[in-house]
């Protein structure tokens, strides 16, 4: 009732939120350009339209309580199909650009203040680094694996791929011992991949200009 997002099968990680369906859809027009940058090097052939007249809505997903929070938190019908190996190496691809990304944009705002909101909201960006651990390892766990706490983020990057990996291969079964659902591969990379670039894009927006 209060956020819509729109999500781009073919294209994890090009996924933004709006107040509604065309807000959400017009949203992610504005942000194909920079998910260009992030994804040319790996999809040289990704060209998002001129506008959303130019995409084509295929499903509707009911929101849930992640969405309300703002997390694109259902995965599409086709997401449950299964993964290729070349599909399985386009995914890995994709997702390692959009955490080179995050790399990138850490590293330019060392030491530089974060702006923050009126009311001097958003994390430092220390947190921000750790809340993505953090959550890659909440998602490591969703894809039936595990990762020691405290592990670095670029180890956790690889723990992420492998379960994805096992998921994809269909050596981990769907449904966890204690009934619990579990992601598909592609879900996960989609998710991994829109958050991480929604925390690179926050820091580009909020990293005073020099």
């Amino acid at each position: 009732t209060k956020r819509c997002f729109a999500t781009a099968l073919d294209w994890p990680g090009w996924c933004r939120a709006g107040r509604d369906e065309q807000a959400a859809l017009d949203n992610l027009i504005a942000y194909g350009g920079r998910y260009g940058a992030v994804v040319g090097r790996v999809s040289p052939e990704f060209a998002p339209p001129a506008s959303p007249s130019g995409l084509a809505v295929v499903e509707h997903l009911p929101g849930t309580s992640s969405t309300e929070f703002g997390a694109p938190g259902s995965p599409p019908s086709s997401d449950a199909a299964p993964v290729g190996e070349n599909e399985l190496e386009r995914l890995e691809a994709i997702v390692r650009a959009c955490w080179e990304a995050l790399d990138a944009t850490v590293a330019a705002a060392q030491g530089v203040a974060l702006t923050t909101g009126p009311r001097g909201g958003g994390r430092a960006l220390d947190a921000i680094v750790r809340h993505v651990t953090e959550a890659e390892g909440a998602y490591i766990r969703r894809l039936g694996a595990k990762v020691a706490p405290e592990t670095g983020l670029s180890a956790v990057h690889e723990a992420f791929v492998a379960a994805v990996e096992a998921r994809a291969r269909g050596d981990v079964p769907d449904t966890g011992p204690r009934g619990g659902t579990r992601w598909p591969a592609r879900f996960a990379v989609r998710y991994a991949a829109w958050h991480v670039l929604d925390h690179a894009w926050e820091i580009e927006d909020r990293t005073p200009a020099q």
